[in-house]
């Protein structure tokens, strides 16, 4: 066997293959479950940081569910990334760092982002200290705070460009790897897709739903093709 490959000296690496692989197709039913809830709810208010926040204080617990949907996927999507490093690492040891860096990176600082494209957790405190607020002049911060994090949740953020910049990468090792060339051109089509996405994405309106489309399948082929690479590699 090449050691090239994939599953080359890979023994004591199937485990996180395999806890990837999972990760990866939770992330997956997870951003499903989103999409469902909001695609079968009352749409938020797009615009105007009182109608949002009265909207907020009127679905409090399921709009907590469905940002706790959309953040979830991050952490897990750590996990993938590092073991798709890990399983390509001996194609190109330096691509494999820098696809290993951003990859990682911008699905921990996603964490850190005050908005998910879907809303903000933060908007419920917001949206608590208007309903407390007795007057005008006193809901007006709270106000004034949710148009700030409505204006955010329409900004191409860097995040995401650096998360599609990673499929890509990642995809780009995978061409001459063990892996499918069938499921590394996806990837490299997902990822440039995904760039000009998130570049373009406030006049890309409801096209710009393409790119999580892409992004859903590619993590779904991903996780059988790690769970695989866990399951037959040499122990």
């Amino acid at each position: 066997m090449s050691e090239n490959t994939p599953r080359a000296g890979d023994v004591a690496w199937s485990p996180l293959y395999r806890i990837a692989g999972a990760s990866a197709g939770l992330a997956v039913l997870l951003y499903g479950a989103a999409l469902v809830i909001v695609s079968v709810t009352a749409a938020a208010p797009v615009s105007g940081g009182a109608p949002l926040l009265e909207y907020i204080g009127a679905h409090r617990t399921l709009y907590i569910v469905r940002q706790v949907l959309w953040l979830c996927p991050s952490v897990l999507l750590m996990v993938v990334f590092l073991a798709l490093v890990v399983a390509l690492r001996h194609q190109n040891r330096s691509l494999a760092a820098i696809a290993g860096l951003i990859g990682v990176t911008s699905w921990a600082l996603s964490l850190a982002w005050p908005t998910t494209g879907d809303g903000s957790l933060a908007l419920v405190l917001l949206s608590d200290g208007y309903a407390a607020a007795a007057t005008a002049a006193g809901k007006a911060p709270f106000v004034a705070g949710a148009e700030v994090l409505i204006a955010l949740n329409d900004v191409p953020a860097v995040i995401g460009v650096l998360q599609t910049l990673g499929v890509l990468l990642i995809s780009l090792l995978m061409l001459r790897s063990a892996f499918s060339a069938r499921l590394a051109w996806f990837g490299l089509m997902t990822g440039v897709i995904g760039v000009f996405c998130e570049l373009l994405r406030p006049v890309l309106g409801w096209t710009y739903a393409i790119y999580g489309v892409l992004l859903f399948a590619w993590l779904g082929w991903i996780a059988v093709a790690l769970l695989r690479l866990g399951r037959s590699a040499p122990r």
